[in-house]
């Protein structure tokens, strides 16, 4: 009755999710070397939300 697997979203919404995928990676190391050398609460903060991005997008759960 559904659709199951990564075929269940429209095309655009795939399209718009693998191209946010491609900007997740620079993203999350310039928010590294920043956190590294300035470290804030905000900053690890940022980083961990990106790098639970990266993980659920590998996973397949986003």
């Amino acid at each position: 009755m559904f659709k199951k697997g990564k075929y269940r979203l429209p095309l655009w919404v795939r399209r718009v999710r693998d191209a946010g995928y491609q900007f997740l990676i620079p993203l999350t190391i310039f928010q590294l070397l920043r956190t590294i050398m300035f470290p804030s609460a905000v900053d690890v903060i940022l980083l961990a939300i990106l790098v639970f991005m990266y993980l659920s997008y590998v996973a397949g759960l986003l």
